[in-house]
């Protein structure tokens, strides 16, 4: 069988992570720290996009941007918004493999960084740890090409 030279092989490549964006606030404090039983309700949101930077060289940008707010007696406890970047490299797949990567395989490769800072936000505005549960990016790249 004659091997196709022609075809690339595929390149998936992380080249850069950044921190596009964060922002904390606390409206309530000092007065939250003072509720006895402090036990908020946290809501996280998720939100991936992504841009082509180099068409020719197939260099796309791809942000996890992550909205937690905390409540506490119907009350914001504290809101936190990261936009984590990161330029990938990716080359030699089908549309819909190349698709999948930037909507799940990325988003996979920038989460553990996300997590650390909201974390990071959380503890240094004076609140207990908070650690992101993980998220299965495949899952919701499924359930968004259902709907």
């Amino acid at each position: 069988m004659a091997v196709d030279e022609r075809k690339k092989a595929a390149v998936f490549h992380f080249d850069r992570i950044y921190l596009k964006d964060a922002s904390f606030e606390s409206p309530r404090c000092p007065q939250v720290f003072s509720e006895p039983d402090y036990n908020p309700k946290i809501d996280v949101q998720l939100h991936i996009s992504h841009q082509i930077l180099d068409q020719e060289q197939g260099i796309f940008e791809v942000v996890l941007k992550v909205t937690v707010t905390a409540t506490t007696n119907a009350q914001p406890a504290f809101l936190i918004e990261v936009q984590q970047a990161g330029i990938f490299t990716i080359t030699g797949l089908s549309p819909q493999h190349q698709e999948r990567a930037l909507e799940a395989a990325c988003p996979n490769a920038l989460f553990p960084f996300v997590r650390e800072h909201v974390n990071h936000l959380v503890t240094h505005g004076g609140f207990p740890s908070l650690l992101l549960q993980p998220v299965n990016f495949d899952t919701m790249y499924e359930q968004k090409k259902a709907s």
